[in-house]
């Protein structure tokens, strides 16, 4: 079992408690705005604590509700560990709050073979972890495979995404902040970059300011969109002073869909 590891710190560890956080997200989102009538596999969904960046993440998850897809690659960036490659989480099980969440043994084992993927540490990674409760909320019966990368070519992410989204039932969910610890106004600037890459499926973009954390991750997505003609879609963005009310070091939040 992926046992949970950061339970009472990024998110609720308290099943109730996750839920209401959710239920929140989605009555303030209809209050202010209109769920945009896409349907969309492949998402981009930021990973702070839920308190700063939950209400962005639901957007795309609400969103990915309505798709056909029932399995899902979680992508995120390694925020402990530096290394050189992509590491497979090979449990079957993922414990959430709010019950466990199946591993896919097929593609377990077509990705460990065709692409060499191996398991290079224990997973702890906070950038696809908070992903897990809003899976298992919103996608009951959803199975998922964790892949955490460091140094890698954005080819070989966009490869795997390939892989996942050339089947009907699979989607793709890749994690990432944006600028960190900015003032607001210098991070509305960086962020501007990373929201035009993603929006015109610019990745030249992407070096030109962008600071997103997962950069590598936005990229492989943005390589497949282009070569599989999706239509990117902005959800939300925001920075943690929408929440938290700090705006002297702020934390971008975006999250995007792909249909």
């Amino acid at each position: 079992m992926r046992r949970m590891s950061v339970a009472g710190s990024f998110y609720p560890q308290n099943r109730d408690d996750i839920i209401k956080y959710i239920e929140y997200f989605s009555t303030t989102y209809d209050e202010n705005f209109t769920l945009p009538d896409i349907q969309s596999k492949a998402v981009i969904v930021p990973h702070a604590g839920y308190i700063y960046s939950g209400f962005t993440a639901n957007v795309a998850y609400r969103i990915l509700a309505k798709s056909p897809a029932k399995n899902f690659l979680v992508i995120g960036p390694s925020h402990r560990i530096g290394f050189h490659g992509i590491s497979i989480c090979s449990d079957s099980i993922y414990e959430t709050p709010l019950g466990t969440i199946n591993s896919n043994t097929y593609m377990l084992n077509r990705l460990k073979k065709q692409f060499n993927l191996k398991t290079l540490f224990t997973h702890q990674e906070h950038s696809t972890e908070v992903q897990f409760p809003f899976i298992k909320y919103y996608i009951k019966d959803a199975n998922i495979i964790e892949l955490i990368y460091s140094n890698i070519a954005t080819d070989i992410i966009s490869d795997i995404i390939n892989v996942a989204l050339e089947m009907e039932d699979w989607g793709v969910i890749i994690s990432t902040d944006l600028s960190h610890f900015y003032d607001q106004t210098q991070a509305q600037i960086l962020d501007k970059n990373c929201i035009e890459a993603i929006h015109n499926k610019e990745i030249y973009k992407l070096h030109e300011g962008c600071e997103a954390c997962g950069i590598l991750g936005v990229e492989g997505m943005l390589k497949s969109a282009l070569k599989m003609k999706l239509t990117p879609t902005i959800l939300n963005y925001r920075t943690s002073a929408d929440s938290g009310g700090d705006t002297n070091r702020v934390v971008g939040y975006l999250s995007a869909s792909f249909s």
